[in-house]
Parts: structure tokens; C-alpha cells; sequence
């Protein structure tokens, strides 16, 4: 069998939604009468998620065809099987940002799994996405929240090329 680099550079670019909440409103103890209900017309601003770093394996070492799998840690330790025998020094997790109201509550959901495409119309497979998020995760004082991810490349055969995918992330106030 041959040794040969196989080059798989994963752009992740995060696609971000976010929900803007109501705030729950202050009473005023200056009031007469105190209510408990919610303040409708006061709404939060938006909670925004900035890439950091794109989660990218770089290269990997096939030893000819057949199934292999590489996986890169939020702490950024890796492992490969199979018919993968190493994983570029240069490979990155991704991270992100999240900003919003200090001290709120937020989810931030990450795929499951995405699918990764060459300009050759080849086609890999990410999963077991996971991230660094404490849990419950919030916003600190400064209304920021940093944290980063990673996963599983699985492969079958010869797959050679550069790949892409978008990882869509959502994030919310709770």
C-alpha cells in the first residue's frame, strides 16, 4: 500500500439564527399599584453568534482505500482508526462566540451531523458534534459566552480531495 496525503480542508461556515425574547420587566416601586405582569413593548436586543475559528482537519494520512475515521476534541486532542494513519499537526476546532444580554440564560443547538462535498462531487459525512458548552449555558457580566467544538470525519474508499460544509448553529435566549 501507498502513503499518500489526502487533503480535507472543512470550512464550516456557521449558519446563525437567533430568536429575539420579551423582557421581563422591572416593577417600579415608586408605583401605586405593583403588578407582576410582563412589560410587552420592552424587547431585548439580539443574541449573535460570531465564528471564531472554522473547524478545519487540515490533512490526513490515508494508507490506501477502505474505512478510516478522524476525530478532533473541543480541547483540541485528536484520534484517527482505519485507514486513516494521521492527522495534520494544523488541524483546528472550531470556535465561536455568542453575545447578548449579560447574565441571560441561552441554547445553543449544534447539528447532529452535516454532510461535507468536494468540487468533485464527493461527499463525507461529519458527526458526533460536540462543544465545550457548560451546561446550563449564560452569558457572563460582559454578555458573552466563547466556546468551541469539534467531531468525527468517517470515511469508505478513496475520498481524496478538499471538502466543505455549513454548520448550521442556532443560538437563543431561554
Amino acid at each position: 500500500m501507498t502513503r499518500r496525503a489526502f487533503f480535507l480542508t472543512m470550512t464550516l461556515a456557521a449558519a446563525v439564527s437567533a430568536t429575539v425574547p420579551m423582557r421581563a420587566a422591572a416593577q417600579c416601586r415608586l408605583c401605586d399599584s405593583p403588578t407582576t405582569q410582563v412589560d410587552g413593548s420592552a424587547i431585548d436586543g439580539p443574541v449573535s453568534l460570531r465564528i471564531e475559528a472554522s473547524l478545519d482537519f487540515d490533512q490526513l494520512i490515508l494508507l490506501g482505500s477502505g474505512e478510516g475515521s478522524a476525530q478532533l476534541r473541543p480541547d483540541g486532542s485528536s484520534q484517527v482508526h482505519g485507514a486513516i494513519s494521521a492527522m495534520s499537526s494544523r488541524a483546528m476546532v472550531g470556535s465561536a462566540t455568542v453575545r447578548g444580554e449579560p447574565g441571560r440564560a441561552v441554547r445553543i443547538d449544534l447539528p447532529k451531523q452535516i454532510e461535507l462535498y468536494s468540487l468533485s462531487g464527493g461527499r463525507l459525512s461529519l458527526d458526533e458534534i460536540v462543544s465545550d458548552l457548560p451546561s446550563p449555558a449564560k452569558l457572563d457580566s460582559s454578555g458573552s459566552l466563547q466556546f468551541r467544538f469539534g467531531g468525527r470525519i468517517r470515511l469508505t474508499g478513496d475520498a481524496e480531495g478538499a471538502y466543505r460544509g455549513d454548520m448550521p448553529i442556532t443560538a437563543e435566549y431561554l
